[in-house]
């Protein structure tokens, strides 16, 4: 079967690309975590080079112990990724029902995943650059958005009408979320969970980024608040405060982490918790983007 004859529309069902645009989400968001644990188990050079694992071979030995297995995995699963990526792809492409948007989204996130593999390699050969490992989560965190937006619109979600000040303090509160996650990644670059005790850090001092990190959260969560506030006689209320709900958890395990020396568990809760808040906020933005032509459903 040529390529043509794979993405020619066929009778798929909409359930069928609803479970891969899932599987999308879930594969994008676990690789956040599984990338995480190799930061925070100092395994970030178990595979000291790239694209092998030594500059003998493709796989790890005895001697790389289990970072180096650690590492190998989370390798591994790229190729995962890259299988869910092609299977979101040719069935969108195949269901008739797929708008010429969701073709572009999903060849962008298809060819994100190898794009994000060099990433990889670069931290790899950049000796675990604070820099470039930013680079490579915030990437990961595009993808969660991209499957996010390919999930919502998949499943026939359509935006919600409201008034244009509620609309826009939900994009402000959407930016002020993007600027947190950049923060954050600053605050991981200057911390101690640098993923080899010779990784070099970015130099800036971790309290004060921290500090600043937390402003942003709170600034997020203060127009979240208003948000829901004014959305209270609105349908989209509840994805909104759902929002606000993920938000405060998300806070929570911040602060907890902060006070009790950044352990393991609670960081890696951290990386997903951040995944799901993007994801949650990209869902609350959809909804409430509606058609500006229509009358604005009241939302205060």
């Amino acid at each position: 079967m040529g390529v043509k004859e794979l993405l020619s529309p066929s009778d798929i069902r909409r359930s069928t690309v609803v479970k891969w645009a899932w599987a999308s989400l879930v594969a994008n968001t676990v690789i956040i975590l599984t990338g995480g644990l190799v930061r925070l188990t100092g395994s970030g050079l178990g595979c000291p080079t790239w694209p092998k694992c030594t500059d003998e071979s493709f796989v790890p030995h005895s001697s790389l112990g289990w970072h180096g297995a650690i590492e190998f995995g989370n390798r591994l699963l790229t190729y995962v990724l890259i299988a869910v990526a092609i299977a979101t792809f040719v069935a969108v492409w195949r269901w008739r029902g797929a708008t010429p948007l969701l073709r572009r989204l999903t060849l962008v996130m298809a060819l994100g995943i190898p794009f994000q593999g060099v990433i990889g390699g670069i931290t790899v050969l950049t000796q675990l650059n604070p820099w470039v490992v930013a680079l490579h989560l915030l990437l990961s965190m595009g993808l969660v958005v991209a499957s996010t937006v390919l999930l919502v619109k998949v499943r026939g979600g359509q935006g919600l009408d409201v008034d244009e000040l509620t609309r826009k303090l939900t994009y402000a509160a959407y930016g002020l979320l993007l600027v947190a996650i950049y923060l954050g990644t600053v605050v991981t670059g200057s911390g101690p969970h640098a993923g080899d005790a010779d990784a070099p850090r970015n130099g800036l001092d971790p309290q004060l980024w921290s500090r600043i990190h937390a402003v942003s959260v709170w600034a997020l969560v203060i127009v979240t608040v208003i948000v829901v506030w004014r959305l209270r006689q609105h349908p989209a209320r509840s994805a909104a405060l759902g929002l606000l709900v993920v938000e405060l958890a998300q806070g929570l395990i911040g602060y907890v982490q902060y006070f009790t020396d950044l352990p393991i568990a609670l960081v890696a809760a951290h990386l997903v918790g951040g995944a799901v808040l993007l994801a949650s906020a990209t869902y609350v933005v959809l909804l409430v983007s509606g058609s500006r032509d229509r009358q604005p459903v009241a939302a205060s």
